[in-house]
């Protein structure tokens, strides 16, 4: 997530205060380097660190050829087993799974999505295949794109597809 600099900095002062695009600060920096909470309601970091938000995840793996039959099968499966579950589209040395997951933050989410396949190997039966890439943008920036015309192709919304 990007980050911007709260206000303007002068000669002298103390460094800005850093905050999220999209979050604001709950602190501003004061001319006189002290900083000072900022006006409207404010949160305290336990509320705030229990806040979860949702993360569009596509997870790609890949590795030796496995018959279609059997890889549509644990694919089906692993829907099954992980809720959130959105789309998988495969090849017979390839695939990649499109969900949602929610999470506190992208590094959670990300965590979470590299431990999905093998969590799931052994129940879903699927390939011995391995990570090979992913991606993971928080709801507003899927959104965003899907508006601007970037994103899945309406065909493949729900469930398992060959490429």
């Amino acid at each position: 997530m990007g980050r911007r600099r709260q206000g303007a900095r002068s000669a002298g002062t103390a460094d800005p205060v850093l905050t999220s695009i999209n979050g604001g600060a709950s602190r501003t920096a004061r001319a006189d380097g002290a900083t000072q909470d900022a006006p409207g309601p404010s949160a305290s970091v336990e509320e705030d660190s229990s806040r979860s938000r949702l993360w569009h995840v596509v997870l790609s793996v890949a590795g030796p050829a496995t018959p279609l039959t059997e890889l549509k099968r644990g694919l089906e499966q692993l829907a099954h087993d992980h809720t959130p579950f959105l789309t998988a589209r495969y090849a017979a040395d390839h695939g990649e799974i499109r969900y949602w997951e929610q999470a506190e933050d992208l590094q959670d989410a990300a965590a979470m999505a590299l431990r999905l396949w093998g969590e799931h190997k052994a129940t879903a039966q699927l390939p011995p295949w391995e990570i090979v890439g992913l991606e993971v943008v928080d709801r507003p920036t899927y959104h965003k794109r899907i508006a601007e015309g970037y994103g899945e192709s309406r065909a493949f919304l729900g469930g398992v597809h060959p490429y």
